[in-house]
C-alpha cells in the first residue's frame, strides 16, 4: 500500500462551520471551560499515553484545563459515539485511531457514527506494527516463510481481533509472502504477550509501545514493521516492504470534534495540538515507540481520512475480513 503523506493525500472531506463562538472564556473566546478529550479504549495504552502528554502540553497553550476520559468498548464505537454527540463547541473531542474511522466505517453494517459526524482537528501520528517471534523460532523473514511454507496454517500469532488493523495487516503480510498462519484472539495485548512469553503463541503482531520492550528486553525478536520505511528507534530491522516491495500497513492516531463545531475552536484546537506534538519530549516519546510525528492542518487531516477509506476498502473487501 502507497505510503500516505501530506503530498498524497486524497480528496477532501468537507470541514463543516457554524458561527464563531461568543467571547469570553479564553483567547479569542475559547476555550470557555475545560476541554475534554475522550480516548475509546483502557487507561495505559499507547493511544492513552499519548493523549495526557497532548493534555498536559495543551493546558499550557489553551490556559484551560485539558482532561482525558477513557471509554472503552465495542471496538473504539462507544467512545467516537459519545463524542460524536456531544455538544459542538470544541469542549469535546475524540482521540480517534485507525480503527474508528478507517475500519469501522467499511466493515460495521449499522455503525452508530459516520465520518461526516466528526471535523478533523489534526492528524498527530502514524506507525505501523512489528512482528515478533520467539528467540526459538525463526530469526528472519526469509525463514519466517520457509516455516510457514513447511508447516501452512500452523504458525500462530496474536492480535486483537479479526477486524482490527492489526490482524489486516498481518492479512497483508501474509498474503503478500504467499504463506498461511493461524490467526489467535486476544483482548488486549498484554494477553497475547504473556501467551507469547509463555511459550503459547509463535508470533506477536502488536504496535511498537508493546513491540519494543519486548525486543529490547531480549523477550523476543522483531522479525519486521509493516510500513514502507525503517523505524529509527530500531534501525538493524527490516521492514516487510523490504522483501515484497509496496507492502505498507499503518494505523494513526488524530484529534477531532464533533462537526459543526466553530472554526475559530478549531483553530485554537489545532495550534494547540500542534505545538503539543512539536513538543521534544512528545516527539521523543512517540518516536521511542516506532510512531511517524504528524501535526497536520485540519484540511490535510480530512483529506488523509478521505485517502484511508479509498485505500483500505479494497483491501478489507479482497481480505473478506468479516462485516459486523
Amino acid at each position: 500500500m502507497t505510503r500516505i503523506t501530506r503530498r498524497t493525500l486524497g480528496a477532501a472531506l468537507p470541514l463543516l462551520a457554524t458561527p464563531a463562538l461568543a467571547q469570553g472564556g479564553g483567547q479569542g473566546g475559547f476555550p470557555q471551560r475545560n476541554v475534554t478529550i475522550i480516548v475509546p479504549f483502557a487507561p495505559g495504552g499507547s493511544t492513552d499515553v499519548l493523549t495526557r502528554l497532548m493534555a498536559e502540553r495543551m493546558t499550557q497553550t489553551l490556559g484551560r484545563p485539558v482532561q482525558v476520559e477513557n471509554r472503552p468498548g465495542g471496538n473504539t464505537i462507544v467512545g467516537a459515539e459519545a463524542a460524536a454527540r456531544a455538544a459542538p463547541d470544541g469542549h469535546t473531542l475524540l482521540m480517534a485511531a485507525g480503527t474508528t474511522l478507517t475500519v469501522n466505517p467499511i466493515i460495521q453494517r449499522n455503525l452508530s457514527y459516520k465520518i461526516e459526524d466528526f471535523a478533523p482537528v489534526t492528524l498527530c501520528s502514524t506507525f505501523p506494527f512489528a512482528v515478533i517471534a520467539r528467540h526459538d523460532g525463526p530469526r528472519d523473514i526469509p525463514a519466517l516463510v520457509a516455516a510457514a511454507r513447511a508447516r501452512p496454517g500452523r504458525i500462530t500469532y496474536g492480535t486483537n481481533g479479526p477486524t482490527t488493523l492489526t490482524n489486516v495487516a498481518m492479512l497483508m503480510v501474509l498474503e503478500r509472502l504467499g504463506v498461511t498462519m493461524q490467526d489467535v484472539t486476544y483482548r488486549g495485548d498484554a494477553a497475547q504477550l504473556n501467551d507469547f512469553l509463555a511459550g503459547n503463541l509463535d508470533l506477536l503482531v502488536v504496535a511498537g509501545s508493546t513491540a519494543l520492550p519486548v525486543h529490547r528486553n531480549n523477550q523476543g525478536r522483531i522479525l519486521g514493521w509493516t510500513s514502507a520505511q525503517r523505524v529509527p528507534s530500531t534501525p538493524d530491522v527490516p521492514t516487510f516492504a523490504e522483501f515484497t516491495p509496496g507492502l505498507e500497513a499503518l494505523s494513526w492516531f488524530g484529534l477531532l470534534a464533533p462537526a459543526r463545531t466553530p472554526p475559530a475552536a478549531i483553530e485554537a484546537l489545532n495550534a494547540a495540538a500542534v505545538a503539543a506534538l512539536g513538543d521534544e519530549r512528545i516527539r521523543d516519546r512517540l518516536t521511542n515507540d516506532a510512531q511517524f510525528v504528524q501535526g497536520s492542518t485540519p484540511a490535510e487531516f480530512s483529506r488523509f481520512l478521505a485517502a484511508q477509506l479509498e485505500a483500505w476498502r479494497p483491501v478489507l473487501s479482497r481480505m473478506e475480513v468479516p462485516l459486523n
